[in-house]
């Protein structure tokens, strides 16, 4: 049974930081698409950043870039994603999602439906 396990979330003060990390069980997932996704209360799930199975291509949502940065241990099955100055709008649950086939080379990597499975999410919330 596959399964995504998020970690690393919880309270932070503004302009702190955190690591998130996700451990995937069940196959592994060293060639294939995986990224992060977040949903604040009362708003749709957004894409945050993702990274091909090589870790040669990134991809960062505008909202977010230059303030996270998404990486991975394939050895490890595990995604990481550091997030820097930290607002209370980042606010929200971070889940982390990986594609089931391998060697993506499509241009949808901020597409939900790109992604077939996902973890139950992890809540980081920011103070002011």
């Amino acid at each position: 049974q596959v399964q995504l396990a998020e970690s690393g979330g919880g309270l932070v003060q503004a302009g702190g930081s955190l690591r998130l990390s996700c451990a995937a069980s069940g196959r592994p997932f060293s060639s294939s698409l995986m990224g992060w996704f977040r949903q604040a209360p009362g708003k749709e799930r957004e894409f945050v950043a993702a990274i091909s199975w090589d870790s040669a291509s990134t991809y960062y949502s505008d909202s977010m870039n230059g303030q996270v940065t998404i990486s991975r241990d394939n050895a490890k099955n595990t995604v990481y994603l550091q997030m820097n100055s930290l607002k209370p709008e980042d606010t929200a649950v971070y889940y982390c999602a990986a594609d089931r086939n391998t060697y993506y080379s499509g241009t949808a990597v901020s597409t939900r439906y790109t992604y077939d499975y996902w973890g139950q999410g992890t809540q980081v919330t920011v103070s002011s």
